[in-house]
Formats: structure tokens, sequence, C-alpha cells
């Protein structure tokens, strides 16, 4: 009974080392290995944002472009010109100045000439006519500060257009550099009028310093001639005067 237990134990299992040996290939059993699947789906994330974030960083080089574009975009508009023209009237009309210029040395000697306390050796010819003179420089430069006020009160029209277009400018500026470029023309334009009323003042001044200064002088003549008028001379010489001819 053993022995033949032996027999049959032995035949089953050459049986099976058999069979074992004449499996094929193909059916073999695939494995699955969840942790490396997992590592591959994170590694796969993990590029795809590398490459949104590189997107992402070209679009804002791009923007940054455009918007370096638009800051170094000039001004398309320009009120520089009309500017230096309502300065160059003004300056000629101070240039323009009849009798005492706007001339430190030119005042100085006019009044060490004109404008000179009287002289006692003066002539009353002479005191005449540097009375006639102040007055007639006095007139002048009244003309002339009128003439001056007038060329600024003709520039406000230019400057308020002026205004308007850069006002409008700015406003519709399309980056820093032309919003700058605006601002700075405005500052310009203030320029402009502040040299404008600077003129009139002047002028007006002006005007107003040679009158006093014709006063004084007049007041100081009005004193020399009254003091030549007092002055005792050889007093009065009766003579002789024929009245009536005989026939």
């Amino acid at each position: 009974m053993n022995a033949r237990l032996r027999s049959l134990l032995a035949a089953g299992v050459a049986a099976v080392s058999l069979s074992a040996l004449t499996v094929p290939a193909q059916a073999q059993i695939t494995v699955w290995d969840p942790t490396n699947y997992t590592q591959n789906v994170l590694q796969a994330a993990r590029s795809l944002q590398q490459v949104t974030n590189q997107i992402t960083s070209l679009q804002n080089e791009a923007q940054s472009l455009i918007n370096q574009a638009r800051n170094l975009t000039s001004l398309p508009y320009s009120s520089l010109q009309q500017l230096q023209q309502s300065v160059a009237r003004t300056q000629q009309l101070l240039n323009e100045a009849q009798g005492i210029a706007y001339d430190v040395q030119q005042i100085d000697r006019a009044f060490q000439t004109s404008y000179a306390p009287a002289s006692a050796s003066s002539s009353d010819q002479a005191l005449f006519a540097s009375a006639r003179q102040r007055w007639e420089t006095s007139v002048k430069a009244l003309q002339d500060a009128m003439r001056v006020q007038a060329g600024v009160v003709g520039n406000i029209e230019t400057n308020r257009t002026q205004m308007s277009a850069l006002v409008g400018a700015s406003q519709s500026a399309t980056g820093a550099l032309q919003a700058a470029q605006a601002g700075n023309q405005l500052l310009a334009l203030q320029a402009q009028q502040l040299a404008d009323l600077t003129a009139a003042v002047a002028a007006q001044g002006r005007a107003q310093s040679l009158e006093a200064a014709q006063r004084a002088a007049a007041a100081d003549q009005g004193r020399e001639q009254l003091r030549r008028f007092l002055t005792p001379g050889p007093g009065y010489q009766p003579t002789d005067v024929t009245m009536f001819h005989d026939r």
C-alpha cells in the first residue's frame, strides 16, 4: 500500500513539473504598480504646470514691451512754437521802449542829466528844454506801457487755444512720456503767461517811475525858478519915455 502511494505521488509531481515547463510566455500575468503610476501622474502634472508658467511669463513680457512702447511714444502735439512767438512779441514791445529804455546805464545817464537837480548856472531856456524833454519821456513811457498791455491781452486768445489743446492731449495720452510732455508744455505755457505779466508790470512801473521822477524834477526846477525870481536884481532904473510926438 505504501509502495503504491509513493508511486502515485511521484507520478503527480512529474506531471505538474512537466506542465509548468510547457506553459507559453503569453500566458504570464502582468503586475500593476500603483506607486509607480502615481509618480508618473505627478511628474506629468508638474511638467504641465511649468509649461503654463512659461506661457504666462511670455504673455507678461509681451505686455511689458507693449507698455514700454506706449511710454516711449512722444506727444504728437507741440505748443513750443506758439509759446516762443508769444514771448518774442512781448519782448519786441519791450525792446521798442521809447526815451529811457530798460537799460541800467542809460537810466543812470538820464538821472545825471535830464532828471538831475536844477543848476543855478543853467539858463531859463535850458531849464525849459529839460522840462519839456522830461514831459515827453513820461508820455512815451505811458504809450509804451499801453502797447505792452495790448500785446499781453492779444496773447490771451492764443494761450487759451494752446491750453485747450494741451489739456486734451494730456487726457488722451497713451503713455507716461506723452503725459509728462503734455504736463511740461502746460508748465511752459504758465511760464509764458508769467513772462507776459512781468512785462506788463514792468512797463507800467516804468511809466509810473518816470512820471514820479518828472514831477520831482519839475518841483526842483520850480524852486530854482522861484529863487531866481526872488533874488534881488539891479532894480528899477527910470528912463525918459516920449508918449506923444510934437507935430
